[in-house]
């Protein structure tokens, strides 16, 4: 999942250098997205897993 943020951060960094604002935008709303749906998997993932060890 982190990889396809990175993916599509730099898709959007392209996008911006290039002049393509919207499709800049819509890459970088992805990447945020699938970031933060990143952090929160990452983390219900050390809680089981620090829960499993009790």
């Amino acid at each position: 999942m982190l990889h396809y943020a990175v993916v599509f951060f730099i898709i959007a960094i392209v996008a911006a250098v290039l002049g393509f604002g919207g499709i800049a935008a819509g890459a970088a709303g992805i990447a945020k997205i699938l970031f933060f749906v990143f952090l929160v998997l990452a983390v219900l993932s050390f809680l089981a897993n620090i829960a499993r060890g009790r």
